[in-house]
């Protein structure tokens, strides 16, 4: 099927790829359908698009790339949820915000995107642990691993 998205213009994507986010996303409750693409071929950057609304797609990156001690336990809530069986099949992104100079570029690590990569099912979460601030300096201390 073709779409249209914010940062892409048309694109083709297969169904399978849609992410649903039954709970849609804090602020975008309504938003449930979401898609994930490369910002540009070899980047570690990917755009989440929604299916609904062409302007809304975040910038996400896998944190793990970025921050060496991230860690956090899902509740048995969540992974009931995500109907999550195996760790290997769970992804795990955070929304950046994008400054003017892409250095200054920060990451929400208190509340991650989970996927299901085998269900196709997400959810943003919310961490109780005040050692991941909303406002990451994403190049800070460390180097693109």
């Amino acid at each position: 099927m073709m779409i249209q998205t914010k940062y892409h213009g048309e694109i083709s994507i297969e169904e399978s790829e849609i992410l649903k986010f039954e709970q849609g996303i804090p602020g975008f409750n309504d938003e449930k359908d979401f898609i994930l693409i490369p910002l540009e071929q070899g980047s570690p950057f990917l755009i989440l698009q929604s299916m609904q609304t062409v302007e809304l797609g975040f910038v996400v990156v896998n944190p793990f790339q970025f921050t060496a001690d991230y860690e956090f336990d899902l509740s048995e809530s969540d992974k009931e949820i995500l109907e999550i069986k195996s760790e290997k099949d769970v992804e795990v992104y955070t929304i950046l915000t994008v400054k003017e100079r892409f250095e200054e570029t920060t990451a929400n690590l208190q509340a991650p995107l989970i996927v299901n990569s085998k269900k196709n099912k997400a959810k943003q979460i919310i961490l109780n642990d005040q050692k991941y601030p909303i406002k990451h300096h994403l190049f800070a201390q460390t180097q693109l691993k």
